[in-house]
């Protein structure tokens, strides 16, 4: 029997697929967190081990990326890709971490917005890397991405104008305005990813 000691190339688009279904189950739990905010700490743990999760998706990657002489796409995206993933999968356990350290009694109307616009665009990532091997049609996934982080920041700009007409504590506003911030932040970061993928479409069209 034969041993293969390069992997294949199309692995990686597996790979990818497999970082990304892995970022929308964070996704899912973070906003099925806010929805029912029964068991918050359970739920945060839940989104941490999802995020050690990630970080072994991401060191498998970046091993097969040494072991792999030509690579289906450039190396500089591979790596640009995965920590863009990386990125939005810190904010999402940073923001139900904060729920917990900040003791939140109940979610806001507009972070579980947030958490669900969240979702909503990394379900667009996960499609799109599912379609990445052929490098076409596209465009309609990063398209939607664009449009849900329009979304975000109207939402968050007047929930934060809110923030100073209707909440009396300042330590709350303060708190609010932090979780806010990692949500929109996340938001952003989901936005980043389409980017990637944009850019690397570009290439191989």
């Amino acid at each position: 029997m034969r041993l293969r000691l390069i992997p294949r190339d199309e692995r990686f688009f597996d790979l990818f697929v497999e970082d990304a279904a892995n970022v929308l189950e964070a996704a899912r739990r973070l906003e099925a967190m806010l929805r029912t905010y029964d068991l918050p700490e359970a739920r945060a743990a839940e989104i941490r081990a999802d995020e050690h999760r990630g970080d072994e998706i991401s060191h498998a990657i970046g091993a097969r990326l040494e072991a792999t002489f030509v690579t289906p796409i450039d190396r500089e995206d591979i790596h640009a890709l995965i920590s863009g993933l990386d990125d939005v999968l810190d904010d999402i356990e940073e923001a139900a971490d904060m729920f917990v350290l900040y003791r939140i009694e109940a979610p806001t109307g507009t972070a579980v917005q947030q958490a669900a616009i969240i979702v909503k665009q990394v379900e667009q990532l996960h499609d799109a890397l599912g379609n990445l091997e052929g490098f076409k049609e596209l465009d309609r996934y990063w398209i939607e991405v664009h449009r849900l982080e329009n979304e975000g920041d109207q939402l968050v700009r007047a929930a934060i104008a809110d923030l100073f007409l209707q909440v009396e504590s300042p330590i709350d506003v303060v708190k609010w305005k932090d979780i806010y911030g990692i949500l929109e932040s996340t938001i952003d970061k989901a936005e980043d990813v389409a980017n990637i993928i944009e850019r690397i479409t570009i290439k191989h069209a």
